[in-house]
């Protein structure tokens, strides 16, 4: 399968406290748009929450096609290593089994990001996972 396209995708998860409310957020950039999802849980953690934003921005990068690429860019080593199987999965395994169902026969990509460095959309899907952490507090 030839991928003429790409989609890059920003994800990050939040928890505070950990084990606490947390949130996730992605941002999708494709072509000439932008597409922002975000949301939580009142009980979670910080691993969970990371790889929830990568099911959620793959579950969008498959409503595009599956012809497209997904290049997703996360500060999580957690989810690269695991994802690419290069990390034993011993926790959330569940998650995983729901990562691997939604990324099946996909070309998906990861890149590492340093947090807090700068990037602007590192920085933005890092604010709106905080500030779902933060209306879980609130439930």
């Amino acid at each position: 399968m030839k991928m003429n396209k790409s989609i890059h995708i920003y994800t990050d998860g939040s928890c505070d406290p950990n084990p606490g409310p947390g949130g996730w957020a992605f941002v999708a950039l494709y072509k000439n748009f932008e597409m922002v999802d975000s949301g939580g849980l009142k009980y979670t953690t910080n691993n969970i929450m990371e790889i929830t934003a990568v099911i959620e921005a793959i579950k969008f990068g498959n409503e595009i096609g599956t012809d497209v690429e997904l290049r997703i860019f996360t500060d999580s080593m957690y989810v690269i290593n695991c994802a690419t199987g290069k990390w034993q999965r011993k926790k959330n395994i569940e998650l995983w089994k729901a990562h691997d169902a939604v990324a099946k026969n996909r070309k998906v990509s990861f890149t590492w990001v340093k947090a807090h460095n700068g990037n602007k959309y590192n920085e933005i899907v890092d604010k709106l996972a905080k500030k779902e952490t933060e209306k879980n507090k609130n439930f």
